[in-house]
């Protein structure tokens, strides 16, 4: 990379102040990760400093090419018009400075792997034996978005972690905008026959939302005493969330973005890796060596992995 491009980190913001140290969190596990680059890191809304804010600082440490990275995980509107727009203001101002975007997180192999690690996590943690995977339900919960291509993101995930690990049923739920909503959610799954329901707030960063979520499960919890209820982490800043990152940064570095294997059905495949190894002669050529890539790139510098719980 040119020493006179810059790295501008775009987060939403949110009015949690554990949100906010999240994020600050993860932006500087990022920096670390790519030490000797120029990069700055700011919010759509709700927090300090602003997109704005880190474009201008950007542009006057010299940088004449910055690539915003969006710390989103589907292309819905912030990413489609409030971060463009936030960059167009910018460039109007700053016509020398070229600015570019890299795409979103969207389904990827390796946020399924540590989505698989919370729910993973959520079990073991559990106070008292639950249920085996065939006799729960996995209630995966999005944001939710008038965006209509964002929403089925979500469940596409729900659908690859319901295969990829083994649940006896899955659904989908939001917090805001779409439906059904996770209370209602909740509801259904307490219905349907499964001794226990393992609610997964997919979601970047803790904030209202998640909070919001591990509420309505606990409220759940209440109304169907018989049934065990458990919540898993959401994902949180982890070595396997910062290459993501890494690999969207060299895309547009790069200029070559790889081929679109998100709808490949062998994604699920990277949830179960004894599948993959004794299967290997049936998985299609994207997909061979991808998990022991993804697992010899991602190995965590000790200082860089939470510890504790994730909230």
């Amino acid at each position: 990379m040119s020493a006179k491009t810059g790295v501008m980190i775009c987060g939403h913001g949110s009015r949690d102040k554990q949100a906010v140290n999240e994020f600050n969190e993860f932006a500087g596990i990022l920096r670390r990760r790519l030490s000797g680059r120029e990069i700055e890191s700011g919010f759509l809304q709700y927090s300090l400093p602003t997109i704005r804010h880190g474009l201008e600082t950007l542009k006057a440490r010299g940088a004449e090419h910055i690539i915003c990275l969006p710390c989103m995980l589907f292309s819905a509107g912030h990413v489609k018009n409030d971060i463009p727009s936030a960059i167009n203001a910018f460039t109007d101002a700053a016509p020398g400075v070229r600015v570019m975007t890299a795409r979103e997180l969207g389904v990827d192999a390796k946020l399924l792997t540590l989505a698989a690690k919370r729910i993973a996590e959520a079990e073991d943690a559990s106070s008292s034996a639950g249920a085996a995977r065939k006799d729960s339900l996995l209630l995966v919960v999005g944001r939710g978005s008038s965006d209509s291509g964002a929403n089925s993101d979500i469940s596409k995930i729900t659908r690859m972690l319901w295969e990829g690990m083994g649940f006896g049923w899955a659904e989908t739920a939001f917090s805001g905008v779409s439906a059904p909503g996770v209370g209602e959610a909740l509801d259904r799954a307490a219905m349907s026959g499964y001794r226990q329901v393992v609610a997964l707030p997919y979601f970047l960063f803790t904030g209202v939302r998640v909070k919001g979520v591990q509420a309505e499960v606990k409220q759940a919890a209440s109304r169907w005493p018989n049934i065990k209820m458990l919540t898993a982490g959401h994902l949180g800043p982890h070595p396997l969330l910062v290459e993501c990152f890494v690999e969207r940064l060299e895309e547009m570095i790069s200029g070559v973005a790889d081929m679109n294997c998100r709808d490949c059905a062998a994604r699920k495949r990277a949830l179960l890796p004894a599948v993959v190894k004794n299967d290997s002669e049936n998985s299609p050529p994207c997909f061979k060596g991808e998990l022991e890539r993804v697992v010899a790139t991602t190995s965590p510098d000790p200082s860089l992995v939470r510890r504790g719980k994730n909230d």
